[in-house]
């Protein structure tokens, strides 16, 4: 029986026994008859958790392979504050209220085309002479981060109030305001994106064996580096743009997945890890609207647990070392 339950296929098919009746709860409860309207509100809601999820679980699972370090999001890179800086540069100049009133799919892809071409570049720039140069870039990405932060919060401080209350509303994450169109593009675009990693999954398991272990098996990790590198900046670009930043979830997900799993097939690995983000999205916006009554926000509950189980991890990598 212990080894019954141990199996990938039956751990996954109760995740996703537990995914459909979290989000069956919560299309239902309190809809008082009105079915039209509570599928309408919230089923817009359910694919942008479906889509940010998924794409979080890929891009992290397959960050943490390609670093080999399960500390490592895709955040380090510094796409978040390239985020925060791209909506603050645009409401210091341009204005809140027209940017609020302008939303077009256009404006949605072109935050999302400047962070990954971001990425490229210096992906292309560091990861053309070799592997060794990928922890160069986690660093430059760092200060890259701290430096769009300090330019950000240098706007913020001399911009209109007014605008900047505006400004709070697209820093944070959102699931309650998702543009129709854009979740259309974007689920259309990580579809793709992700299908390309579950693709390559078969590579990504290779690659955890180490550099050296895939160069001798006949990958070329320099090259596989730089496309998975796109690759993951095109689904963090596309969640942050479209919801806002949710740093810890990947964090969350991926290490979660690592220990409910027990394995590192990637295929095992993200469909785990996709339906365990599913449903804590869908089970924590359902504390927040029924039980919080609204009084907090998705994102921060988020923070908080992400913040929580990051240091927890720490402790517990430091006690089995030690």
């Amino acid at each position: 029986m212990k080894k019954f339950f141990q199996s990938s296929t039956i751990k996954i098919m109760v995740l996703l026994l537990a995914v459909l009746a979290v989000c069956a709860l919560y299309l239902s409860y309190k809809t008082y008859g009105n079915w039209a309207f509570a599928l309408e509100l919230r089923g817009k809601k359910l694919l942008a958790f479906v889509f940010v999820g998924v794409a979080a679980t890929f891009s992290t699972i397959s960050f943490q392979t390609m670093t080999q370090n399960h500390f490592l999001t895709p955040n380090i890179l510094g796409l978040d504050s390239l985020y925060v800086f791209i909506q603050t540069l645009l409401f210091f100049v341009l204005g809140g209220q027209q940017l609020l009133g302008n939303e077009t799919v256009g404006t949605f892809l072109i935050n999302v085309l400047l962070m990954v071409a971001a990425s490229i570049v210096l992906s292309r720039f560091l990861l053309r002479k070799g592997s060794n140069d990928l922890f160069l870039l986690l660093m430059i990405g760092i200060i890259l981060g701290t430096f769009f932060n300090s330019i950000s919060t240098f706007l913020q401080v001399v911009m209109d109030p007014n605008e900047y209350d505006l400004l709070q509303g697209k820093l944070f994450a959102s699931f309650g305001n998702v543009n129709s169109q854009h979740l259309l593009i974007a689920g259309i675009l990580i579809t793709l994106l992700v299908g390309f990693l579950w693709m390559k999954s078969s590579t990504l398991d290779v690659l955890h064996l180490g550099n050296d272990q895939a160069t001798s098996l006949g990958v070329d990790v320099p090259r596989f580096q730089f496309i998975l590198l796109t690759v993951i900046s095109g689904l963090i670009g596309l969640s942050t743009a479209l919801v806002g930043p949710v740093t810890f979830l990947g964090f969350i997900v991926a290490n979660m997945s690592y220990q409910l799993m027990g394995t590192y097939r990637h295929r095992d690995l993200f469909i785990g890890g996709s339906l365990l983000s599913i449903l804590l999205l869908v089970f924590g916006q359902f504390l927040v609207e029924q039980v919080f009554q609204l009084n907090t926000t998705l994102s921060i509950v988020i923070e908080f647990g992400g913040g929580l189980y990051f240091v927890g991890k720490i402790i517990s990598e430091r006690k089995q070392r030690g």
